[in-house]
């Protein structure tokens, strides 16, 4: 599985038009083909920061979408609004440790 993290700092004015669009868009997003999940971050320090979180059943599947006219699409909107170049990462996704439940949130038997 492969997971991609891309960073995107927004132009303080747009950042209510990308969320905006991203409802529009996620949709398509995680409908196309080998997409497993996709999950918008905001930044909790700075409010122009957003980061998408996808994960992808293979590289061929994350590269197919990016060749998409879907990707086609929400790209080229999308990268108008920057105030900084975007970074994204593709990793491999080696452990994946599942939620870990605090003995103090549990209510007791």
């Amino acid at each position: 599985m492969i997971v991609r993290l891309v960073k995107m700092t927004f132009r303080p004015e747009e950042v209510e038009r990308f969320q905006g669009m991203f409802e529009r868009w996620k949709g398509k997003i995680i409908g196309f083909p080998g997409c497993l999940a996709l999950e918008l971050l905001h930044d909790t320090e700075n409010p122009c920061v957003f980061f998408t979180h996808s994960h992808w059943r293979s590289f061929a599947d994350l590269e197919a979408y990016r060749q998409s006219a879907v990707f086609g699409d929400v790209w080229p909107v999308v990268k108008t609004l920057f105030a900084a170049p975007p970074e994204a990462w593709s990793t491999h996704s080696e452990h994946r440790l599942p939620e870990h439940k605090s003995p103090i949130s549990q209510s007791p038997a």
